[in-house]
């Protein structure tokens, strides 16, 4: 079997060459790109990249030898417009975000539930009061897209007795859900969400689909999380459903312009929590291993894990 020459293109390449090295994968030349005249010097050498989206699409055109790009993050939205290449295989990281996603989209829930910056202050003022909560228990939460993530949100909302429903193109049953529905169902379930949270992947359908008309249908209550892609959230729409008080919550982790301007009125609005993208991180530990099945996979001409189809995005 020839060599295979594998191109990295992220800002772990050190930890990821260590881990690739120490895998003893067969017939594989590992070539790495800490600055742009490395990465110019060795693209067209390139069979394979695993780097981060953004780092790769400038490089492309030049990748003559491109067969494979294992993406280092699960989104790769920059990589799928209408005018980029689509004569490679193209796979993202799935399977390793769910735990993570968890922990953030509980660790703020609760912290907003049980009101821990509330007491902070009261501490601040050196105050002893009271205030009455509600319990995670019964309540309703509505997970917008199904796949690893969703299940794993879903469990852990069945953890503190949450009652779970979730929206998917198919509307197939998965663990962890008690029903779940297609896209068409969406206006309906609203109305009984106490916590929405978006997974959605970037597609034409999911564009802006949180609009001004559905959060009409929300809860004045409910808390929103957006943890998927900016572009499922009209800004200007949550904004003002955040003012008016159709909605009571929002904490939102990814955006249609990252990073976040410094004069986006998102920042000023004081029942929105902003994360900078930062909810799920991809630790080269988990993602290298991805690439090993897959790299086996691939020199044995099996199918890819996480395979993307260019036309449905994801």
């Amino acid at each position: 079997m020839s060599q295979r020459t594998l191109l990295l293109l992220s800002q772990d390449n050190a930890h990821y060459e260590r881990l690739l090295k120490g895998a003893n994968l067969p017939h594989l030349r590992i070539l790495r790109a800490d600055n742009e005249a490395q990465a110019q010097a060795h693209i067209a050498e390139a069979h394979i990249l695993m780097a981060e989206p953004a780092r790769a699409r400038p490089l492309l055109a030049q990748a003559r030898k491109l067969t494979w790009l294992q993406s280092t993050y699960a989104g790769v939205d920059i990589l799928l417009g209408p005018s980029e290449r689509r004569d490679y295989q193209l796979t993202n990281v799935r399977g390793i975000f769910g735990p993570l996603m968890s922990e953030y989209v509980f660790g703020h829930l609760l912290s907003l539930t049980r009101q821990i910056a509330h007491y902070r202050e009261l501490q601040r003022q050196k105050v002893w009061q009271s205030r009455p909560y509600e319990s995670l228990r019964g309540k309703t939460l509505l997970i917008l897209g199904t796949g690893s993530i969703g299940q794993h949100l879903a469990q852990t909302g069945q953890h503190f007795g949450m009652r779970v429903l979730g929206v998917s193109r198919s509307g197939r049953e998965r663990p962890g859900f008690a029903q779940v529905y297609q896209l068409p169902a969406l206006n309906k379930l609203l109305p009984q969400a106490d916590v929405i949270v978006s997974v959605l992947p970037a597609t034409r359908e999911t564009r802006h689909i949180f609009n001004a008309e559905r959060f009409a249908h929300c809860k004045p209550s409910a808390i929103l999380f957006n943890v998927g892609r900016g572009a499922a959230v009209d800004s200007d729409a949550l904004l003002m459903a955040l003012r008016t008080g159709k909605l009571g919550y929002a904490v939102l982790d990814v955006f249609e312009q990252e990073p976040l301007g410094p004069n986006s009125s998102l920042w000023n609005q004081p029942n929105l929590v902003i994360t900078p993208h930062n909810s799920a991180y991809s630790f080269p530990e988990d993602v290298a291993q991805i690439f090993v099945r897959n790299y086996i996979r691939f020199i044995e001409g099996q199918p890819l894990e996480g395979k993307i189809d260019f036309d449905k995005g994801y």
